[in-house]
């Protein structure tokens, strides 16, 4: 993360809060992950702030309560030219456009 964060140069830094899994193990890994982000970007002198699942979803979908297909629906209606290799990806993108949206 401190590697990407110097080649990059980013001012701010946003991610999602964390959620409760059926699996304990995942919930704890992800915690872990989000600590390491959130380190990384707070050593780096970066603000980081963080969003819930459902602003997420109101930012890009305008609904609380949107499902996976209507995320990635709307993240192509609004960067025709992103390509999100993945859920992950797409997440980061849609964390991103909730940032731009609440700053």
């Amino acid at each position: 993360m401190l590697e990407v964060i110097k080649e990059y140069k980013p001012v701010e830094a946003a991610i999602e809060e964390t959620f409760l899994n059926k699996n304990p193990l995942s919930t704890m890994k992800l915690s872990h992950a989000r600590a390491a982000a959130m380190l990384a970007a707070s050593v780096s002198g970066l603000k980081v702030s963080e969003y819930s699942a459902n602003k997420i979803k109101k930012a890009v979908v305008g609904v609380g309560h949107a499902g996976k297909d209507q995320i990635s629906a709307m993240l192509k209606f609004l960067l025709p030219k992103a390509k999100p290799v993945n859920a992950d990806s797409a997440d980061a993108l849609a964390v991103a456009i909730t940032h731009s949206r609440y700053l």
